[in-house]
């Protein structure tokens, strides 16, 4: 990863294999193309109103990448700006023009990460609060789709099942919960059990019958659904992931490693390194 890129938050992919990357203390978002021969600046930090930049979600049907840009002081990165709260913004996919600016709702909040329905609703969590919001075609506004005590210890990866259920884990609490949708509604909010604990669970993408998740502890999963119990298989190793993508026949992981934010911030020689790594798909 270029210098000015440390701390990757999520990455997203298309399909001809170029890679987004977001960036929790510099912002702004690079693009990679398929080949690796090119990295650019996409969005350059503090364009358009963001800041700390982390999840990402391109939508190539309707042309648009959206970002979560939020006021990340609280986690040591102050970012490059001053803009206060959570926001998404919709960029589009092939210029990089604002399209969309919505401003998360509530006192406290901040936009983690997303996952699109078929209509190409935007659904997103809310890490400093128990709830996922929902922002419908069209809208200017978000309306809170779920709010639960049950997901109040750090919302963070979402995405929709197979079953058209919506899934989501707590990365404080180590939680992965399934959303029962219905018509468009929510409905049970259901914890469920899993072969191993979860230790600090991040980045949660569809993947065949089931998910890819990863974990700031390290680990890169399949997790597959079963009634009330996920099974979570081991992938790989990697150094604190906390964002994954499936481009073609590789499987991508950002090493955010952000258990080092408070030490780089006070020496700027302690800052590690930071990559993109990948493995096969199987």
């Amino acid at each position: 990863m270029p210098e000015n890129s440390r701390f990757p938050e999520s990455v997203t992919s298309v399909s001809d294999g170029t890679l987004f990357v977001s960036s929790i203390t510099d912002g702004g978002v690079l693009k990679i193309q398929g080949d690796g021969a090119a990295t650019t600046a996409f969005l350059r930090p503090g364009v358009h109103g963001t800041r700390s930049t982390f999840g990402l979600l391109a939508d190539e049907r309707r042309g648009t990448l959206w970002v979560a840009s939020n006021d990340a002081t609280i986690l040591g990165a102050p970012g490059p700006t001053s803009e206060e709260g959570g926001w998404v913004k919709a960029l589009d996919l092939a210029t990089g023009a604002l399209k969309l600016s919505v401003r998360l709702p509530g006192g406290k909040a901040l936009a983690n990460d997303f996952a699109l329905d078929a209509q190409g609703t935007l659904y997103v969590t809310n890490t400093l609060a128990p709830q996922i919001l929902r922002l419908r075609p069209g809208a200017t506004k978000f309306d809170v789709f779920v709010e639960s005590e049950a997901l109040k210890d750090g919302l963070d990866g979402i995405a929709f099942g197979t079953d058209g259920n919506l899934y989501v884990n707590t990365f404080l609490g180590g939680g992965l919960f399934r959303i029962d949708v219905k018509d468009g509604a929510a409905g049970r909010v259901t914890k469920l059990e899993t072969t191993r604990s979860l230790k600090f669970p991040d980045g949660l993408r569809p993947f065949k019958d089931g998910f890819l998740m990863v974990e700031g502890s390290g680990a890169l999963s399949r997790v597959r659904i079963s009634g009330d119990g996920a099974r979570i298989e081991p992938v790989g190793q990697f150094a604190g992931p906390t964002g994954v993508t499936v481009a073609g026949d590789r499987i991508w992981v950002a090493e955010g490693q952000l258990s080092l934010i408070s030490a780089a911030a006070k020496d700027s020689r302690e800052a590690p390194s930071f990559h993109l790594r990948s493995v096969d798909v199987e």
